[in-house]
């Protein structure tokens, strides 16, 4: 028997639609909601720790914004590797230290979860961690770095996953023509990537995201209420309250 509903992820490439789907859930479900940005723009962030939130403030004294550190780019333990042996070790401890932190800011927001849902809410993850390093960090594959390793075996093993997955889908013409500032490969690229959760998760759902905001939302609402009891109990009163 699958175990109660307690989150819900929202996830898709860039031009999916997902932070207008992620706004109008709350109003569609028939349960108390939270949501929790769950993704690597820690700008656009509310929940992060305290040394993140300094580090940020910090940087936009800059002029600068901020993502996550890139402590996940292919060529994270090779990079300055032109720089001699010192120069070597000191780039690797500071990627080091970067992962640990975006470790830590990663099971931060895990623990923001779980307060959530211990009140009894559901919680919908805008974008999440699991999701979104699935296959650049977790998904089986030889000659990942160390660090990539590492940070996908944690995400795979010890962080804790959706109960629910809605992928938002549309063809990569549809996603470019929303968000033109993305090259048509990249959204490609990260549209098969996303494709990839349907055989790699349980309880994924993929949802049609050249509809109408309304349809989206709806199907997103009811595949909730599909899976979650009072949520259901709450859509059949809702309905007959109207048809009265």
């Amino acid at each position: 028997m699958n175990r109660p509903l307690r989150t819900v992820a929202v996830v898709g490439p860039d031009g999916a639609g997902k932070s207008a789907v992620v706004a109008a859930l709350p109003r569609a479900v028939a349960v108390p909601t939270e949501t929790v940005y769950l993704g690597v723009n820690l700008s656009a962030s509310d929940a992060m720790l305290p040394t993140t939130r300094l580090a940020r403030r910090l940087k936009r004294r800059t002029g600068g914004g901020m993502t996550a550190p890139n402590v996940t780019a292919p060529s994270a333990e090779t990079a300055g590797g032109g720089r001699g042996i010192l120069g070597g070790i000191v780039g690797g401890a500071r990627r080091s230290l970067r992962l640990a932190a975006w470790i830590g800011e990663e099971w931060y927001r895990a623990v923001v979860v779980r307060r959530h849902v211990r009140a009894g809410k559901l919680v919908i993850c805008d974008r999440h961690f699991v999701c979104d390093y699935y296959a650049a960090d977790i998904a089986p594959r030889g000659g990942r770095p160390l660090l990539r390793r590492i940070h996908g075996w944690q995400l795979a093993h010890l962080y804790p996953r959706p109960d629910l997955v809605l992928v938002l889908d549309a063809p990569v013409e549809v996603l470019h023509a929303r968000k033109q500032e993305d090259p048509v490969a990249v959204l490609a690229q990260r549209r098969a990537d996303y494709l990839l959760l349907k055989d790699a998760l349980p309880n994924v759902i993929v949802i049609d995201a050249t509809q109408p905001l309304e349809a989206v939302v709806a199907e997103a609402a009811a595949a909730i209420a599909e899976r979650h009891p009072v949520a259901a109990r709450g859509d059949r009163a809702t309905a007959t309250q109207e048809a009265g």
